[in-house]
């Protein structure tokens, strides 16, 4: 295809064979479009372009710079797709959407923008300079423009961050250049203060063989933000491991580290604590940062997304002086918020709490907490023993992983102690059959447990964007709505728009599946009841279960159908 616009160009007079054979030399070089080559080195304008691949595609051209577009029409395409296929959604007429695209005939964007808005699509072609500079201007400074600023000779970034850790004396002396780098600097800047701004609970950041991708994790979803140049892979691992006081020589073995940062953003100074973890791929060197942001770190119970029968059952449990309350449910559910929020309303002076966590995600004041460390022997089972010497009220075990670990904290639970703990479960009623199989006794599980806590985390919709929405009868009634509510119910989702990075979807709220453990429950334990009868006893005793309480948000207006199912089973 670009060998035949060159010809068109060539064709028309626009350009000599030689101004072609040089392009395409630098193409070849650089990769890119042969257009936007022709435009750099003045041999093309826009507006030739532009009409040359009119008659090279057969459609209408379009001028982007002499346009002005609706922003109701941007926030039909999110920005992340305009940048994956160079288009830019220009007008809407009736159910007509017409794209402006660099390629017409990509019939993959054509499909996705189709489907994405239920609008019939209309391309019309303009150049990727001119694409480029409406995506900027009407979605704001896209990631390959804030990267030609960070790696270009410009000094300075839209944040300052101030690292406050020691930086160690590294002896690996061409490393450490690279990675001092003022370039190699400012973007590992850009990445974090771009996750602070951006709400990112996580920054993947990961070398393949061809390309360097950077991803945030946002609510809970991993977005593509960034590729830099592959060269500058291991200045940045490098740059990152310095911050975090890792080994820069040591390529071959995984590594942990953490870095506190001082970041001066628009609204005053955040102090930010980052987990890193270094894992060598066959590529290079993947890291991922977790952004432990304490002001995101939610300790009111009653804003975690409680229902309000639950809500009473689970302060009920923690209110008693002994005995084990666990919370389950898989990496990033919020079991942590949902602990540290137990731990804040129980924190009083007349109390000793203690708690065991790998690793200390946040510092709670007037709580004595314990980081372990398996290299040196400190692991839960050792730290628990030590904290039954140490005269403690309330005991917090981070996970409960082993049988060693699970029978020390239930003795605790039965001698005296509340103790509160996690597990790795799908549902509330399965975390019996998990402490059994691990080994414990069905009388001590059935003695020592109060309630156990199931939970997910479902995206909020956007406030700015939300619109109301229709589904099938059908569908509603296959996901948990009874038929006589379906006339009466009102469901939304969100649009898009620059508030919610145009996901529909901003902020999250946890869904619970609380089980109170009764009498009768323990009846059931001591004779061997399965799961599924524990299930049916507790939900006959009045337990919400998770797919339950998130139609209950659905309902409320708070999230989507889609969300839930994504998180819950029926």
């Amino acid at each position: 295809m670009p060998s035949k616009l060159g010809e068109m160009l060539i064709q028309a007079k626009i350009i000599t064979p030689e101004q072609l054979k040089e392009a395409l030399e630098i193409q070849r070089r650089e990769g890119g479009r042969l257009g936007q080559h022709l435009m750099k080195l003045g041999y093309v304008t826009e507006e030739q372009i532009t009409q040359i691949l009119s008659r090279q595609y057969g459609v209408p051209s379009v001028n982007l710079s002499k346009l002005e577009i609706d922003p109701e029409i941007t926030n039909l395409v999110p920005v992340d797709v305009c940048q994956k296929y160079m288009v830019m959604p220009i007008r809407r007429v009736g159910a007509t959407l017409t794209i402006a695209m660099v390629d017409p005939t990509n019939v993959f964007a054509l499909d996705d923008i189709k489907f994405m808005t239920g609008l019939n699509v209309e391309p019309v072609v303009a150049t990727e300079e001119g694409i480029k500079k409406a995506i900027e201007k009407y979605y704001g400074a896209s990631w390959d423009e804030k990267l030609k600023t960070v790696l270009g000779d410009m000094e300075g970034t839209a944040e300052e961050i101030e690292v406050k850790a020691e930086e160690e004396e590294i002896d690996i002396a061409e490393l450490e250049k690279s990675s001092e780098d003022a370039p190699v600097v400012r973007l590992v800047n850009l990445i974090l203060s771009e996750a602070v701004q951006r709400g990112a609970s996580d920054i993947h950041i990961e070398p393949y063989e061809k390309d360097y991708r950077i991803r945030f994790r946002i609510d809970g979803v991993l977005y593509e933000v960034m590729s830099p140049p592959l060269k500058l892979k291991d200045a940045v691992a490098s740059r990152i491991k310095i911050l975090s006081q890792l080994d820069i020589s040591e390529k071959r073995l995984p590594q942990d580290g953490r870095i506190k940062v001082r970041m001066k953003t628009k609204t005053g100074t955040k102090d930010l604590d980052i987990r890193v973890s270094v894992l060598p791929t066959l590529f290079g060197e993947k890291i991922v940062m977790r952004l432990l942001d304490k002001d995101q770190l939610r300790l009111d119970m009653t804003q975690l997304g409680f229902e309000p029968s639950s809500l009473e059952k689970f302060l009920k449990a923690i209110s008693k002086p002994y005995g084990m309350v666990l919370v389950t449910g898989p990496t990033g559910s919020g079991k942590t918020n949902t602990l540290y929020s137990a731990l804040s309303r129980l924190n009083t002076p007349e109390v000793n709490i203690m708690t065991a966590e790998d690793p200390v995600e946040f510092n709670l004041h007037g709580i004595n907490q314990v980081q372990m460390h398996e290299r040196i022997g400190l692991n839960f089972a050792t730290a628990l023993r030590s904290f039954l010497r140490q005269d403690p009220n309330i005991i917090m075990v981070g996970e409960i992983r082993d049988f060693e670990t699970a029978e020390i904290a239930i003795k605790a639970a039965l001698t005296g102690h509340l103790v509160l703990s996690t597990l790795h479960t799908n549902d509330a009623p399965s975390s019996v059959s998990r402490l059994l199989n691990m080994g414990i006794e069905p009388f001590l599980v059935s003695t020592s447990l109060l309630l156990v806590v199931a939970q997910r985390l479902v995206r909020r919709i956007c406030p700015q964007c939300k619109q109301p929405i229709t589904y099938p009868p059908e569908a509603l009634i296959d996901v948990g709505f009874s038929p006589d509510e379906i006339p009466n119910l009102r469901l939304y989702k969100g649009a898009g728009c620059p508030n919610c990075n145009n996901t529909g979807y901003r902020g999250r709220i946890g869904v619970f599946e609380v089980m109170e453990v009764s009498d009768s429950i323990r009846e059931m334990i001591l004779e061997g009841a399965s799961t599924l009868e524990l299930k049916h006893q507790a939900r006959e005793e009045g337990m919400i279960t998770l797919r339950e309480s998130g139609l209950i948000k659905v309902r409320q207006g708070i999230t989507t159908i889609e969300e839930v199912l994504r998180e819950t089973a029926k």
